[in-house]
This record gives C-alpha cells, sequence and structure tokens, in this order.
C-alpha cells in the first residue's frame, strides 16, 4: 500500500489478521452487501481465485461431469488464469472435462484480431491446459446481424444442454458492467448483442490504440445468464476500481450498476485487493462500523478525514466535533480535541521536507521511471531541488515507451532522418529503404496491429530523445542517464510478458554499479497499464535480492504516477516546489512532445499530463492548507517502502 501505516490501521479493525501475505482465504470486509475477501497483493487473489475453480472442475470430476465454467478475458482475470495454467503444468489439475464459454466478444471483428477475446483466452489460458478445442466456445463476433439472435439463443441453449455455469469468473467495470452488460441492463437479460457505453470504449481504447478503433458494438451473456450460475466470483484489482467496488458492494441494487445484481446471488463473492477495497467503510472508515484499538497510524486518519467532513483546520477542531462524527471512543480515550489535533497536526508538519534528500553530505539518487516521461510528470519538482542542492541525480528509464508514439510521428522522423542524410551525404540509400519500409508497413497496419520492429525502434528512439532532453534540462548529466528497456515490455502491444529473469538482472547490476543512497520507484496501485506496477515489482525483486548477499540498504521512496495521489494519511514526505520549481518542471514536460496536446494513451482524464501534473501537486498543497498547515505554492508527496510488494 506504500506505507505501513494504512497496513497498521486495517489491523486494528480486521481487515488484516495475524495470517501471513499470501493467506489463501483473504481477510473479510465487513458491511458489504455481497461477500468479500481482500487481498494484500492481486497475486494472492489470483491464487485464491484459481484454488475455487481448481475445486470446482476437481468436484466435478470425482462425479463423472463436466465442469461448465464462464470467463471473463481482461488484465483483471489475467493472473488467475497464469495460476490455472502452473496448477495443471505442476500439480496436474485436469481440465479435460471442463467447458469453458467466454463471456462477450467484439462485434465485427476479426477472431485474429490481438484484441479478440477469443484470442485472448486462447493466449493466456486455453492453448496452455488440456482442454479439448471444441470445449472452448466464444460468441462469434462475425455472426452477420440477421443472424445474432439465433446465435446468441445457441450460445444459451449449449450452456444449458451441459447443465448449466458451474461457476463464473467476471470482473467489474468502472460503469459498473459486467461483461458487457452496460449501465442499464436488465436483470433479466439474456445473451445478446449491445452497444457499449463510452466509459467502457473508453477504458479499451489502449487496446487498440485509440477509442476511435474501438468497436461500437458486442455480443455478450447477459446478466441473467450469469446469475444462474452455481457461483459467481467478482474481480477487481487497482485503484481506479474503488469507486465502483463500493458502489457494487455497499449501494442499492440498480440497473445502473448491473454488477449490484450479484447482491441477490446465493453464492456470490468478490475478491478485491487492497486497492480496489480502499473506498469501503470497513477500509476507509472503519470507526463507523467497529469498536477500534486505537493505533497512532489510524488515529491520525481519522482527525484527518473528521477536519475534512467539517471543513475545519486541525487545530480548530473540537470536542463536539468529534462527538457528531462517531468519534466518541477516540476523544474519551485519546482526547481532549486540541490534543488529539496538536498530535496529528505535529505528524503532518514533520512530512514537510524543503530538501528531499538530507544534506548533511552530497547523496547519490536513483529514479526509476517506468515510462521514459514519469521521472519529470510525478516527481520532476524534487529532482530539481536535489539537484539543485548539489545531489548527483541518476535516472533508469525502465521502458523504451514506444507504443505510446502515433504512426505519424514515426514516419515524420523517418523521413526527417533521410533528409538529414541526403542534405550531409550519409548514407542515403540506406535511409531511404528504412523510410520506405516504414511508409509502407504503415499504409498496410490496422487498427491495433503491432507495429514492424524497424518502426518500433524509431518510436522508441523518439521517446529516448524526449526523455534524455528533458532531464538535460533540469540539470541531470547525460552520463547519469540510463535507459534499460527492459524485456518484459518488449511486445509491441499493451499487454506485457511477466516480469522475469533478464529483467531483475538488467536492475540489479544498474544498483551495483551506481549503489545509489536513495531510490526512487513508482508506487503505483492504480496505473491502467500494469507497467508502473510491474516495474516496481522488477526493482523490489532485485532490492531483495541484493539485500540477501550484500549490505547494501539504500531509502527506498515511492511516488505516485499520473495518474492518483497518495491521500493525507499515507504521505510521509512532502516536498514544497517553488512557482520556478513548478516552472522548470512543466518545461521539462513539454520536452515530451510526442505526448503533448494530445497523448495516445491518456487514460480516462481529459487533462493533458503536466495540467494533470500541477493540478495535482498544487492540490496537495491545498489540501495542507486546509488542515492548517503552512501555505504552499505546490507540494510532491512521497511514502517510504515497507519491504514488502505493493
Amino acid at each position: 500500500m506504500g506505507t505501513g501505516e494504512s497496513e497498521q490501521a486495517r489491523s486494528s479493525h480486521g481487515l488484516l489478521d495475524d495470517a501471513p501475505s499470501g493467506h489463501p482465504a483473504g481477510h473479510v470486509v465487513c458491511g458489504t452487501r455481497l461477500p468479500c475477501f481482500a487481498f494484500r497483493r492481486p497475486a494472492d487473489l489470483a491464487s485464491r481465485a484459481a484454488q475455487l475453480v481448481a475445486s470446482r472442475i476437481r468436484e466435478r470430476v470425482a462425479l463423472g461431469q463436466p465442469c461448465v465454467l464462464g470467463l471473463a478475458t481482461g488484465s483483471t482475470t489475467v493472473n488467475t488464469y497464469r495460476e490455472l495454467v502452473r496448477l495443471h503444468r505442476e500439480e496436474s489439475l485436469d481440465l479435460s472435462t471442463a467447458w469453458i464459454f467466454v463471456l462477450g466478444e467484439y462485434y465485427g471483428l476479426d477472431p485474429r484480431s490481438p484484441q479478440s477475446h477469443q484470442r485472448w483466452i486462447a493466449e493466456h489460458l486455453t492453448d496452455h491446459v488440456n482442454v479439448p478445442p471444441d470445449q472452448v466456445v466464444v460468441p462469434d463476433g462475425l455472426t452477420p446481424v440477421e443472424q445474432v439472435a439465433t446465435m446468441c439463443r445457441r450460445y444459451e441453449e449449449r450452456i444449458s444442454e451441459l447443465g448449466g455455469f458451474d461457476l463464473v469468473i467476471a470482473g467489474v467495470g468502472r460503469n459498473g458492467h459486467v461483461a458487457f452488460n452496460e449501465p442499464f441492463s436488465m436483470g433479466n437479460s439474456r445473451t445478446r448483442l449491445c452497444t457499449l457505453d463510452p466509459v467502457t470504449r473508453r477504458a479499451a481504447a489502449s487496446d487498440f490504440f485509440g477509442e476511435d478503433n474501438v468497436p461500437t458494438q458486442a455480443i455478450t451473456l447477459g446478466m441473467a445468464t450469469i446469475m444462474s450460475a452455481r457461483q459467481v466470483l467478482l474481480l477487481a484489482v487497482g485503484e481506479h476500481k474503488a469507486k465502483v467496488v463500493r458502489d457494487v458492494l455497499e449501494g442499492p441494487i440498480t440497473e445502473r450498476i448491473p454488477a449490484s445484481f450479484l447482491q441477490q446471488h446465493t453464492d456470490a463473492q468478490a475478491l478485491v485487493d487492497f486497492g480496489a477495497a480502499a473506498h469501503l467503510t470497513d477500509v476507509d472508515t472503519p470507526w463507523l462500523l467497529h469498536t477500534l484499538t486505537w493505533t497512532p497510524e489510524l488515529i491520525k486518519r481519522a482527525v484527518l478525514w473528521l477536519s475534512r467532513q467539517t471543513s475545519k483546520a486541525l487545530l480548530k477542531l473540537d470536542d463536539d466535533d468529534f462527538r457528531a462524527h462517531n468519534l466518541h471512543q477516540l476523544i474519551r480515550h485519546h482526547g481532549p480535541a486540541p490534543q488529539l489535533a496538536q498530535r496529528v497536526f505535529a505528524w503532518m508538519m514533520d512530512t514537510l521536507h524543503v530538501h528531499p534528500v538530507a544534506t548533511n553530505r552530497i547523496q547519490k539518487c536513483l529514479c526509476f521511471s517506468p515510462h521514459p516521461d514519469d521521472d519529470v510528470i510525478s516527481m520532476g519538482g524534487t529532482l530539481i531541488r536535489a539537484l539543485r542542492d548539489g545531489h548527483r541525480v541518476h535516472i533508469a528509464y525502465m521502458t523504451s515507451g514506444n507504443i505510446a508514439v502515433f504512426d505519424h510521428d514515426a514516419q515524420r522522423v523517418a523521413e526527417l532522418v533521410t533528409e538529414y542524410n541526403r542534405l550531409f551525404g550519409i548514407d542515403q540509400q540506406r535511409s531511404q529503404g528504412v523510410s520506405d519500409e516504414v511508409r509502407a508497413s504503415l499504409a498496410q497496419k490496422v487498427p491495433g496491429q503491432p507495429d514492424a520492429p524497424a518502426i518500433q525502434q524509431i518510436k522508441g528512439l523518439i521517446r529516448w530523445s524526449e526523455a534524455r532532453a528533458a532531464a538535460i534540462h533540469i540539470g541531470c548529466r547525460a552520463e547519469d542517464l540510463h535507459f534499460l528497456d527492459l524485456p518484459f515490455y518488449r511486445t509491441g502491444t499493451v499487454a506485457k510478458r511477466p516480469v522475469g529473469a533478464e529483467d531483475i538482472r538488467l536492475i540489479r547490476e544498474l544498483l551495483q554499479r551506481e549503489r545509489p543512497d536513495v531510490v526512487f520507484v513508482a508506487g503505483d496501485l492504480a496505473d491502467p497499464h500494469g507497467t508502473h506496477r510491474l516495474c516496481a515489482e522488477a526493482i523490489f525483486r532485485a532490492l531483495d535480492e541484493l539485500k540477501a548477499e550484500s549490505d547494501y540498504r539504500p531509502e527506498v521512496l515511492l511516488y505516485r504516477g499520473a495518474w492518483q495521489e497518495y491521500a493525507l494519511h499515507e504521505i510521509q514526505i512532502a516536498v514544497p516546489l517553488s512557482p520556478d520549481d513548478l516552472d522548470l518542471k512543466r518545461q521539462a514536460i513539454f520536452m515530451h512532445e510526442s505526448q503533448k496536446d494530445e497523448a495516445l494513451f491518456p487514460g480516462s482524464d481529459p487533462r493533458e499530463f503536466w495540467q494533470r501534473a500541477e493540478d495535482r501537486n498544487r492540490g496537495t498543497a491545498a489540501e495542507y492548507n486546509q488542515i492548517g498547515l503552512p501555505e504552499f505554492f505546490a507540494l510532491e508527496a512521497f511514502t517510504r517502502w515497507d519491504g514488502r510488494p505493493i
């Protein structure tokens, strides 16, 4: 979660117990209308989901009956299917009698397309286990429109003929959809052709290299079909799902949020990670549900929450404010109000670090930047302050970021280099050949298709040149910039490989060679593409290996990417930025011209990256001011790594 304090606060009310990380049952979340189990790591969630599937399969095998599964696709479920593959290979899980029905498919999309659900389920599951091909059923997205109703009816009949679903694994969309049952789908709906909600299409935009390329329709199993399953597992991972998870699990049943219908199911449960559980009452404001053992961390959370609820600065809170907001126990055991407020005020004051790195000696800092612009977007002001204090700042760009470059930019650079070489008489024939190859490849490219190797290299070169220019602009030395190009990223698509030994080796070698005193890591749980999380996983594994072999112990600080900021109670270090700092940071972000004005993968936020960064930094400063702390122009926030995976 980024800080030990969040863990301790949760342990005080039961979300965490004495079970070790990886406890297969998860941690029961109280107060939800659908049984909910939270897991510290997505890998633990995936393990539990896979165990439930495996148990159901073995149960049916013992009875001599097929096991009928309804499976969703997408990033939320990928680790579950990888674990099923592992169970098949290492623990002899037999899937030969299983039937797999995929919950939906884009309409009009060739099944060979990289975005096809038929291709996805094959690549991530069915090609790696012993499910017979004819027992894997996917809606036919190329069915002529006049035959779709018949195809959908036959899909339902095949499920019924096999005895109905034994288990369904579903994800939940940010708009509350399940499969492609978009908002205002009926609870009695069956398999059908549907129109996709704009939120769903935006969420899929990165897979299709642009929202305009996302199909407008899909075939989906209906809510009634999913509800007919004997068991349903609803999976959610990441803080970007926290709001909808709260609506689904704690809100009313409504057609506006189709996943809420699962509250009526007799054997449905939600499996979520702590990021997705963040807005649930039992996690966010447990004092509204429980009698608590008040730790310092929980006191900090509650008093900061009370300050927001009352719109009062910390030192203006009084006893009546605590009593009016169900904090009687806190004021009784740890009050009076002025004493409590002063403690939290002092804790928050201690987070302010005008000098982000200790100035008693010159130190070496290493910022790991998952994409080529995360360094300046996320913590550019802190890098500027460290450089001005005389510290040596290194930046490691972990991936090429090449998939986030528009085709026209690659074509432009290929033509520019060709003309450059012509003007100066440099290898004109080869450069013209590459330019022609790029032009021909792009002319034949289908939207969403991976680029040819030459185009991937050119796009990577564009990101390299932008990152180098931005880092040098804020004061870094060229020799202190490291471009790792980690192998897990080199797929040419949004989907990435798991982190492997070669990724770890490259990071270890850099750490061993430079031995930085302070290491900055992107600690995102909400990264929509997963690259930040994978990069953090690789760094932590490398640090753990080094720790086991030597006495090397750098300070590790976590920052957030462009998507979300730490909550006030999580912040352990806040670095004040002046107007000049923020202006220089903005200039550095502008150096990333391929991401300026319109980025290929902007997410659901319409603002440009520089606007998000400034709004966030100034917003954090405003929050500090609102609770009565000194007023700053802007703040960048960090937490300390507690030694465990995020």
